[in-house]
């Protein structure tokens, strides 16, 4: 994976995103679903079917969301092969988030719930905490909101042009608007939100995406597959 987020957070309670997940097309997945119901009973995910896990998932009781981002390690994982990653998000929206070093490949998870929104960033060597604060953000596989990454460079302004997500009449129209307006760079550009990270070194490629609101109300989650591997269609 390498995957990319824009989150609005309104407040405490109330954030909206859009996700998109770069991953091998041959590792099959299932769309959103209650796929773990003895272990995470009321848990809906999308499940990566190789490893069991999931990459999103959502708590609609507890309202929580979580999503999975690649980050590269700074250190070699001691102990030999690493633990999947795939449980991360169902352990956090089940309450239960990462708290200390993992024998894990580097990640980004974002957490979304009712005392707000954060990032926690593991390395291989240190585990960190970024609180999101009110307003429009991005993060992919490095720190959040960071101007060294090429499409967060180039489209995290172009979200924020569109002013807060609560006040457009139809934020996910507007936001995915722009998410195809990306889409018209190549995907193999390093500036891409839709992309075929083949020339970069990894077999990934950007496969479907999602919108979802976490409100007091509730989660609405909305999943989108693309028809064709690193295409906007």
């Amino acid at each position: 994976m390498v995957c990319t987020v824009v989150i609005d957070v309104e407040d405490a309670g109330n954030a909206r995103l859009l996700a998109v997940r770069d991953e091998d097309p041959q590792r099959e997945w299932d769309a959103p679903g209650d796929w773990w119901p003895d272990r995470y009973p009321g848990i809906s995910g999308i499940r990566d079917r190789r490893a069991g896990g999931a990459w999103l998932a959502v708590n609609p009781s507890e309202r929580r969301l979580a999503v999975l981002l690649n980050r590269a390690d700074v250190a070699e994982i001691p102990g030999g092969t690493p633990q999947s990653r795939g449980s991360l998000v169902l352990e956090s929206v089940s309450g239960r988030s990462p708290e200390s070093a993992l024998p894990m490949h580097g990640f980004n998870l974002l957490e979304v719930g009712p005392a707000g929104a954060r990032v926690l960033s593991w390395d291989g060597v240190v585990l960190r905490e970024t609180p999101i604060t009110p307003g429009i953000h991005m993060i992919a596989h490095d720190d959040l909101d960071d101007g060294a990454t090429p499409r967060i460079a180039t489209w995290l302004p172009e979200f924020r042009t569109l002013g807060p997500a609560a006040d457009l009449d139809d934020w996910t129209s507007a936001w995915t608007a722009l998410l195809g307006a990306s889409a018209r760079l190549d995907p193999e550009d390093d500036r891409a939100i839709i992309r075929d990270n083949r020339p970069h070194g990894y077999p990934t490629q950007s496969l479907l995406y999602c919108t979802a609101s976490v409100t007091p109300k509730g989660i609405v989650l909305d999943y989108r597959a693309l028809a064709h591997a690193g295409h906007w269609d």
